[in-house]
Order: structure tokens, then C-alpha cells, then sequence
């Protein structure tokens, strides 16, 4: 009879909430690049914006600096939101690290048992072989005797 794991069903429950895991961190690290990506632009608005204030109308310098202020605050909201992204994704690595951890301690007794089970095989197999020699040498014993 081949080996059979007894928890086999909570093995792969577990398994498939660690990949439902592995998936919400893929999101979440998605969501945190996103985030950055907004902020290199944001920046690169600020850069464009400080140039082109160089070379504009000195009449136009107030709307410049309005518009830097805004892209300012817009800077600092954006790393706010990245800074709770970034929270996030450090929490579900922490749910995906306990979750990888429940799945290896299952192998691993899954392992235990299987070593188990073929040392329990073994000796029923050695145990079978030593009774078909004992049976082999009485039968020719009793065959020698005739």
C-alpha cells in the first residue's frame, strides 16, 4: 500500500493560503512601485518647472511659484501615500513569512512520517523474507529427513 499523508487536505490548504499570500504581496509591491513611479514624475515636474522659470517672463514668477508649492505639497502627499504602501506591504511579507513557515512545518512532518512508514515497509518486507526462509530451511530439513 503506497504512502498516504493523513494531513494531506490541511497541507494543501495551507499551501494554497500561501499562495493566495504570495499574490497580495505581488499587489502590494505593484501598488508601492506605482507609488514611486508617481514620485519620479512629481519630481521631474519640479525640475521641468524650476527650468522653465528661468526662462520665462519675470511677471510670470508668482504663478512659478504657486505652481512649485503645489508640486511640493503634491511631493509630500505622494510620499505619504508610498510610506503607507510601503506598511502595507511589510505587513502581508510578515503574513507571507508565517504562512511559508505552517506550510514547511507540515513537509516536514509529512517528511517524518513518510521516513516512518518506509522503515515500517522495510521491516514488514525483512520480516516476510526471514519467514520464507525459515519455512524453506524446515521443508528441506523435512525433505532430508524423508
Amino acid at each position: 500500500m503506497p504512502f498516504r499523508y493523513r494531513l494531506q487536505k490541511v497541507l494543501d490548504f495551507r499551501i494554497n493560503q500561501k499562495e493566495e499570500q504570495l499574490m497580495k504581496v505581488q499587489k502590494a509591491q505593484l501598488a508601492v512601485n506605482e507609488a514611486e513611479d508617481n514620485i519620479k514624475k512629481n519630481n521631474q515636474a519640479i525640475v521641468d518647472t524650476k527650468n522653465g522659470m528661468r526662462s520665462a517672463d519675470p511677471s510670470l514668477y508668482d504663478y512659478y511659484d504657486k505652481f512649485l508649492k503645489h508640486l511640493y505639497e503634491e511631493a509630500e502627499r505622494l510620499e505619504q501615500i508610498r510610506q503607507q504602501l510601503q506598511a502595507k506591504l511589510d505587513e502581508e511579507l510578515q503574513k507571507l513569512v508565517k504562512c511559508e513557515q505552517n506550510v514547511k512545518v507540515l513537509e516536514k512532518h509529512k517528511d517524518k512520517n513518510k521516513e516512518i512508514y518506509l522503515n515500517e515497509e522495510k521491516a514488514q518486507e525483512l520480516k516476510q523474507f526471514s519467514e520464507l526462509g525459515v519455512t524453506r530451511f524446515f521443508r528441506s530439513k523435512a525433505e532430508k529427513s524423508e
